[in-house]
């Protein structure tokens, strides 16, 4: 375990450029969802370099100032409900041997955590653009607009544990110190 000055460091290093994503979206509304994921993808330098449990608190650090002081509250809420903590929670879901089983449980806290999304964003937080946008796809706007999210996720769930492996094989070894 490293010392408590290095983990404030990276945590205070990573928190930064989390929000600078997070910024860069209310300036480039265009990746809103993407920018989110590449936060998300740096909570996983902080989970492997110290521990989850720091990297929680980094999560909701970079969480609560996202809510708090960036422009686009979307994808602050896309950062807090989707793709913050899935990094974080991948380190313990990656530990089951059973590979369907994992799979149907990560795509069942995605599927959670989307509608929890939905329905915050809709009906605490007023957003009813998002069911005018259902709307455009027919009565099945709905089941259609989860499927391409959950298609999303089996595609950002792959990429995270190729970040992870380079991370681990070519980047990590680069930093460690030399003795």
């Amino acid at each position: 375990m490293r010392d408590v000055s290095y983990r404030v460091a990276l945590g205070g290093i990573v928190a930064s450029l989390c929000l600078i994503a997070m910024f860069l979206a209310g300036i480039l509304p265009a990746f809103y969802l993407i920018l989110p994921m590449i936060a998300g993808l740096l909570m996983m330098i902080i989970a492997t370099e110290v521990s989850t449990s720091w990297a929680l608190l980094t999560y909701i650090a970079v969480g609560l100032l996202s809510l708090l002081i960036t422009a686009d509250k979307e994808a602050a809420l896309i950062f807090i409900m989707l793709f913050g903590h899935y990094p974080i929670l991948r380190f313990y879901l990656q530990k089951m041997h059973f590979k369907a089983v994992r799979f149907l449980i990560k795509i069942i806290i995605f599927n959670i955590c989307v509608l929890s999304f939905f329905y915050i964003t809709v009906y605490i937080f007023g957003i009813r653009e998002m069911i005018e946008q259902f709307d455009e796809f027919g009565k099945y706007g709905g089941l259609i607009m989860l499927s391409v999210c959950n298609i999303i996720f089996v595609l950002y769930d792959y990429n995270l544990g190729m970040f992870w492996y380079l991370y681990k094989k070519h980047l990590m070894p680069k930093f460690k110190r030399k003795k």
